[in-house]
């Protein structure tokens, strides 16, 4: 757990990022040994809030459903409260909507880090454990056992979650979103505007051709100048990875397993197939012209508009959020869910979005630059507390919920707010049960997220896929595989992304996916393919 200096933290970020701009200059103090890590002065040990005169720094993004309601964390309540009750100060940083990849790289190179930061780590290149190595952020094994019992206890009741949070060499590196039910992993998928669909007397779609016909009617007959569209920030297409409409040709764009074989979608035949379908499409202005530049807010101004009646979303931050803005203007509107599409009718998707119980984007790890880090992991632990646990779920009693015959029922300040907020925007003001943070996830939470009928129903719809045999486990490359396997699939997701949206727009002949393969394998994606099986052989065996 030894901290590095600024300075060599921004040097190494050049060959473990591949970031290109120029590293600003950092102090390369170094921390006396006597404290290193360790800050326990002003904190009292025991029962929440805490005594310390310590002030935190954290980095974190917004939840998506607060964009346009709030900016800042400071002025969401649940914030405000989370350090009322451990008592701890905490000065939150937010990078802006959409931006996070970009935003969490300046910060890196900076080597300005704040204490704690809540950042998908099995994606950063070279894993936790480069992480780790690196000294961005710190080995948590000895940090839990001794201030961290609440979280400790929970990992021990549950082997089955211990296993994924840890790397394979028995690492703890963050506090993670763990969901308490296989009720909870499925959450998003296609959408539809089912109103325009029984005008048009068209069915739910099944099928690519029966989406074919439906988009085409949404243009020809209700205008719909975009009638099918998806966010590509920060990737092209960043929404279909799960398998949606490039799943009916039998991959995804991504790493996924075929009969124990780990495959990658894009170098796949059927990936070509999926170009084919979106160029068409594209051409027969079925999909949005702007789809190389659709981010969250413009998706949700066509929605609002009439724009586009089609998508790919949130039950919660997509139905929960568009079906009551859709009603403002027409009481008879609706927005329902769609089956992961098809090639034939009657056949079982193949891939869908499935989640693990551990959801890795919202995981907070303690910098290893801090100087206050019992002070955090104390802070982080309260969130496994009983206490801690209702909070994040539910938020403050009275307020954003009641206890009814023993069931925390949330009020109508969340389910029916009186500044007409949705119930996914109200909820990420008083809770992080909705979205996610380093807290378990009560299963009751989704009961009442999911408040529409619409909702619960799309759960059922989007589950209906064969995405467990399919499906990758949280596997943890080496260091130095991952290191490797960055380097290799950031040339690897640039040619994926170029090619893909050139051949969509029409840019580059359907002819030019088979060069693309070729270059596919001039960067080394075989190698990377080898990396991931050899991960997933130790996972297997943890």
């Amino acid at each position: 757990m030894k901290p590095i200096g600024r300075k060599k933290a921004a040097a190494m970020l050049l060959t473990t990022l591949l970031f290109g701009s120029v590293i600003a200059g950092c102090s390369n103090n170094t921390k006396d040994s006597a404290t290193e890590n360790r800050t326990s002065e002003s904190v009292q040990t025991g029962n929440y809030p805490m005594e310390t005169d310590q002030t935190l720094t954290y980095w974190a993004a917004l939840p998506k459903s607060l964009t346009g309601v709030k900016s800042e964390h400071s002025e969401v309540p649940f914030y405000q409260e989370w350090q009322k009750r451990t008592g701890v100060q905490v000065e939150f940083t937010a990078p802006p909507a959409n931006q996070v990849e970009e935003s969490f790289n300046v910060m890196l190179a900076s080597g300005e880090l704040p204490d704690v930061i809540e950042y998908n780590f099995l994606g950063f290149p070279g894993g936790p454990e480069k992480a780790i190595e690196d000294g961005y952020i710190l080995e948590l094994n000895d940090l839990i056992d001794q201030y961290a019992p609440n979280y400790k206890k929970y990992l021990q009741e549950h082997p089955e979650i211990d296993k994924m949070v840890k790397t394979d060499d028995g690492s703890y590196y963050a506090f993670p979103t763990i969901r308490e039910d296989d009720s909870q992993v499925t959450f998003q998928g296609p959408l539809i505007r089912k109103d325009w669909l029984d005008e048009l007397g068209l069915p739910v779609p099944e099928t690519i051709d029966e989406w074919e016909t439906a988009l085409r009617a949404f243009k020809e007959k209700k205008g719909a100048a975009a009638p099918i569209s998806f966010i590509s920030k920060p990737r092209v297409l960043n929404e279909l990875g799960n398998g949606a409409f490039v799943g009916a040709f039998g991959v995804t764009r991504d790493f996924y397993l075929e009969d124990g074989e780990v495959k990658f979608g894009p170098a796949e035949p059927g990936y070509k197939d999926f170009l084919a379908l979106f160029r068409d499409w594209y051409a027969e202005g079925l999909l949005d012209k702007d789809i190389a530049t659709v981010d969250s807010k413009v998706l949700d101004a066509n929605i609002a508009s009439g724009e586009t009646g089609a998508t790919w979303g949130l039950t919660g931050g997509g139905i929960g959020k568009w079906d009551p803005l859709l009603k403002e203007q027409n009481p008879n509107a609706s927005i329902v869910a769609a089956p992961y599409p098809v090639l034939e009718k009657g056949t079982m998707p193949k891939f869908g979005q499935r989640d693990y119980a551990y959801s890795p984007g919202y995981m907070a790890a303690i910098s290893g630059t801090t100087e206050h880090a019992e002070l955090a992991v104390r802070m982080l632990d309260y969130a496994y507390s009983e206490e801690g646990h209702m909070f994040f779920n539910f938020g403050i009693e009275g307020v954003s919920y009641e206890m009814v015959d023993g069931y925390p029922k949330y009020t109508d300040l969340l389910m029916n707010n009186p500044d007409k907020l949705a119930p996914a925007q109200a909820m990420s003001l008083y809770i992080r049960g909705n979205t996610g943070g380093p807290f378990v996830i009560d299963k009751r939470v989704t009961e009442q997220y999911l408040s529409m009928p619409e909702q619960r129903e799309a759960v059922a719809i989007w589950q209906k896929t064969d995405m467990t045999k399919h499906q990758l486990p949280l596997v943890t490359p080496t260091p130095e595989e991952s290191a490797e396997f960055a380097r290799i699939m950031a040339d690897v997701n640039t040619l994926v992304d170029e090619m893909t949206l050139k051949i969509i727009l029409g840019a580059e002949p359907l002819d030019a996916f088979d060069s693309y393969v070729e270059k596919l394998k001039s960067v080394k994606l075989d190698r990377a393919i080898e990396i991931k099986e050899a991960a997933l052989e130790r996972y297997n065996n943890r």
